[in-house]
């Protein structure tokens, strides 16, 4: 086994995270450059390919994702890698419930029925694929992420943001708990099936739960705001993010959350990170007070 990888959208929030995990669990780390280089080519001699290429803030999805699923398919069969894919939960529609790899997809948005037709291209293609799903991205790096974008985007001001109803569950992905599922996954793919759907469970909250535990680890009282999705109606047609968050927004409105099951079945020792400790890091800096606080008192 060479243990060799190759990142696509190596700059973007899964290909950092991804990219940090394998180097950390002693694989040769390979990343893309799309501006330089042929994607086939830059496989070749590659065990496994992590797809974290997305285009940024939605844009042209029609048109975009199908092109890179035929990229990364023409570069897996060329090399005989197996495929990692970040999968979302877009394809499963509007029904509340758990949903795990056994969930019918009937996407009710545009961007569903594109990532459904995406997945639908690899489980046909007879490449190797995993499919390691998630829920809203935490990046403890970066931000951009839904959490500190339409959550956490008031904490420092002593706000904390309802997107949606506090009493439906959301799931919470961690990225760099989804990346070292997605190296543990790698490293035993020779026992795997031919296309894996692996929910990852991450940590499944209501935003009034997440806002007791901010509160818990900022030491203070926030008070409640509401989204101002008002204004992405008002912007939707003249901006295209806009347009495309409110696109999602009935997942807002849909209790639901990613059943662990099959992570369990793969990785039983695995171990997400405490979300405490996610929280500390999801924060702004200088928010969550210092973690010897409670020790000390």
């Amino acid at each position: 086994m060479t243990k060799t990888v190759l990142i696509l959208g190596a700059s973007g929030k899964i290909g950092t995270h991804a990219a940090r995990a394998f180097a950390t669990n002693g694989w040769t780390v390979r990343r893309f450059n799309r501006a330089t280089e042929d994607m086939t080519q830059a496989a070749m001699g590659c065990d496994v390919i992590v797809n974290g290429m997305n285009p940024p803030n939605y844009h042209n999805w029609a048109g975009i994702i199908p092109q890179i699923t035929r990229d990364v398919l023409a570069a897996a069969r060329a090399s005989g890698a197996t495929v990692i894919v970040p999968g979302n939960v877009y394809v499963y529609g509007d029904t509340p419930g758990e949903w795990s790899g056994t969930t019918a997809h009937r996407p009710n948005s545009r961007k569903g029925a594109i990532r459904a037709e995406m997945e639908r291209a690899y489980r046909d293609s007879g490449v190797q694929t995993i499919i390691l799903r998630g829920g809203n991205f935490i990046d403890p790096d970066a931000g951009g992420d839904v959490m500190s974008l339409m959550v956490l985007n008031g904490v420092e001001k002593g706000r904390f943001t309802y997107a949606g109803p506090g009493n439906l569950l959301q799931p919470w992905c961690y990225l760099p708990d989804w990346a070292r599922a997605a190296v543990a996954l790698a490293e035993k793919r020779e026992t795997l099936a031919t296309f894996e759907d692996v929910p990852f469970p991450g940590h499944a909250l209501t935003l009034d739960a997440l806002k007791a535990e901010v509160e818990r680890v900022t030491g203070r009282s926030l008070r409640a705001t509401r989204f101002p999705w008002w204004l992405i109606t008002v912007a939707s047609p003249v901006w295209e993010l806009a347009r495309e968050l409110k696109e999602m927004r009935y997942l807002w409105q849909v209790s639901h959350s990613l059943s662990p099951d099959r992570l369990t079945h793969l990785l039983p020792e695995f171990e997400p990170t405490p979300l405490r400790e996610v929280i500390r890091a999801a924060l702004p800096q200088d928010t969550a007070r210092p973690a010897t606080t409670r020790a000390l008192a």
